[in-house]
């Protein structure tokens, strides 16, 4: 059969929720997505342009639609979530991470083991979990071991057998970890009541175990067993002690999932917070890839919806950044103030930490991918055309009008290309003219890149404001290149950046990448520039004060300067190693003169 024409099929969509799915013309599925009106979403990708040249190239590769009718929008985000995990779509995000997790499971038979495993078995054993790492359930089994001594063996304790006397006390018995129900010297009720107290402590409640050591250390006091209450006010402190190390938040505040998300160009890092009785019991990063520039809200949806599956969650109060709809049984709460919001923004703090951790690693591994993914970051920024790989800084300097100098730094890739400096002396300025200086340095470095046909940049940054920026465009429109380099304004005080013909400046997060690399970019040109200028007012001080030497004109001056470098080398010259350069008479002239000045 066929497949009848996009024309067709898009006219033929149903206006309900649900989840469509694009295939190629080979029958390969290309993309899983939901929709609150499966029509109006699959018809938008037809009907508008893309900014985003992977969803252009992906629009061009639809052959067949296909479609599934669900009763309501959050059930067709459950059924995108299993399509993608099951289908694996070439342009839905990477859920990345997707691995077996350990479990502490409490198994159902008489005289309960607790042990951790990866592996659910569907005997009726309870599970908790899955812990993100082996290091919080060894340290919450050790925790539990110092508490209740329970047994460790895999005997069979029924009561037939334990009657029948089938088994032996073994060496954990006479150490004192195990009390010996094999041998029937423990009752079931007993072990059993320290198993719902390991259950509560799993669940994240501690109170009811604490409890209950306060009152049985009580009841020993009274009866003079200070050995045994002392034993038991140790179990309360490592349970304390646990307890402190994860409370950070009201008690009241339980039972809450927390997420959050950060997102560069190409990944998401989504950080997720478990919440039980005031203390974090879980926490865990998921690395989403991005495929279509999906948005921040996009990507969280479909990553609480993959968390809460993966780890169980049943909790009916969400803590986000911002809303979202997960339907009327679960509450979303966006805080602005209090302890919930303190635990959004160290759930935030966790997400950026771990963005940071693995941009630190590809800058590492792969340094070719993080240049890739600053320069792109760059372009959205800086609302570019294209990537600047090739970015030149201009800065001026001058002190009270003296020796006027301009300085041009050049990045490749986001990194300084020494090779590639300039320094400008002004020629065609006469005093301190900042806007004319830019004129004339802008000019000349770009008038000699077009002559000599050398690559010119993708961004030009101007140190300064409005002025400054309007100064360089003014040279840029004489040598018919604006339009051909993006050129940019940064004013110091409050780091705007100008565009032209813009009278609002653009404000970048203080944090984000872009900025620091335009800061890095002027205080280098600065640098650059302010070393320069240094070097010209010292060469001209002391060429001043070799002019004040009877007989000394300019031409031995030079001829002096070019044979010792520096003035200070001079004055510390002999007399006969100046009389090799310009001359006995000359050389006794000046050797007189600066043992003048040393007196």
């Amino acid at each position: 059969m066929s497949i009848p024409s996009l024309e067709l099929q898009l006219q033929t969509l149903p206006d309900s929720p649900g989840v469509y799915q694009y295939f190629d013309k080979e029958g390969k599925i290309l993309y899983v997505g939901k929709a609150k009106n499966i029509k109006k979403r699959v018809s938008s990708y037809f009907t508008k342009s893309h900014d985003n040249h992977k969803t252009a190239v992906l629009v061009k590769k639809i052959v067949e639609i296909r479609h599934i009718v669900v009763v309501s929008e959050q059930d067709a985000l459950l059924l995108e979530n299993n399509l993608i995990k099951k289908l694996q779509p070439r342009y839905n995000i990477n859920l990345k991470d997707d691995k077996t997790y350990p479990w502490i499971c409490i198994k159902k038979e008489p005289f309960s083991r607790i042990f951790p495993t990866r592996k659910m078995i569907k005997d009726g054993s309870e599970y908790y979990g899955p812990y993100t790492n082996f290091k919080t359930v060894n340290t919450l089994l050790d925790m539990i071991k110092e508490l209740y001594p329970l047994r460790t063996c895999n005997y069979d304790l029924s009561e037939l057998n334990i009657r029948n006397h089938k088994y032996k006390v073994c060496l954990e018995y006479h150490i004192g970890n195990c009390k010996g129900p094999c041998e029937g010297l423990e009752s079931l009720e007993n072990y059993q009541s320290q198993v719902d107290a390991i259950r509560e402590i799993l669940k994240g409640n501690f109170k009811d175990s604490i409890k209950a050591f306060k009152q049985k250390m009580m009841f020993h006091a009274q009866n003079m067993e200070f050995e045994e209450a002392q034993k038991i006010k140790e179990k309360i402190a490592v349970l304390e002690n646990y307890q402190a190390k994860s409370t950070i938040l009201n008690p009241k505040i339980s039972n809450i999932d927390v997420f959050s998300i950060v997102s560069d160009e190409s990944m998401a890092y989504v950080n997720f917070l478990q919440i039980a009785h005031g203390a974090i019991i879980r926490s865990h990063t998921l690395e989403m890839k991005k495929k279509l520039d999906e948005t921040d809200e996009e990507l969280l949806e479909l990553a609480v919806v993959e968390l809460r599956e993966r780890f169980h969650l049943t909790s009916k109060e969400l803590i986000l950044p911002f809303e979202l709809d997960f339907g009327d049984k679960i509450k979303v709460t966006v805080p602005q103030l209090g302890d919930k919001r303190q635990i959004l923004e160290l759930s935030q703090r966790n997400a950026k930490y771990h963005r940071l951790e693995q941009l630190k690693q590809i800058q590492i591994v792969d340094p070719e991918r993080h240049t890739n993914r600053i320069m792109a970051q760059m372009q959205k920024d800086l609302r570019l055309s294209v990537e600047p790989r090739h970015i030149e800084c201009f800065d001026n300097s001058n002190i009270q009008g003296t020796n006027p100098v301009s300085a041009c730094v050049v990045f490749k890739d986001g990194k300084p290309s020494k090779k590639d400096y300039r320094h400008f002396n002004i020629k065609t300025v006469e005093g301190p003219n900042d806007f004319a200086s830019m004129e004339e340095v802008v000019f000349r470095r770009y008038k000699r890149l077009v002559e000599e046909n050398q690559p010119l940049p993708q961004l030009i940054i101007i140190d300064g404001g409005k002025g400054q920026l309007s100064s360089a465009l003014k040279s840029l429109d004489d040598l018919n290149l604006r339009g051909k380099i993006a050129i940019i304004g940064i004013a110091k005080r409050l780091e705007e950046l100008f565009y032209p013909g813009d009278s609002v400046p653009l404000y970048l997060d203080k944090k984000s990448e872009t900025l620091k690399i335009i800061q890095q970019l002027r205080n280098e040109a600065h640098r650059f520039g302010i070393t320069h200028h240094r070097d010209k007012r010292s060469k001209s001080a002391l060429q001043t004060s070799l002019e004040t030497i009877p007989g000394i004109g300019e031409k031995t001056m030079i001829t002096l300067l070019n044979h010792f470098k520096s003035v200070k080398r001079l004055s510390l010259a002999t007399e006969s190693e100046i009389s090799d350069v310009v001359g006995a008479s000359k050389a006794k002239k000046i050797s007189e003169f600066y043992r003048t000045i040393v007196k």
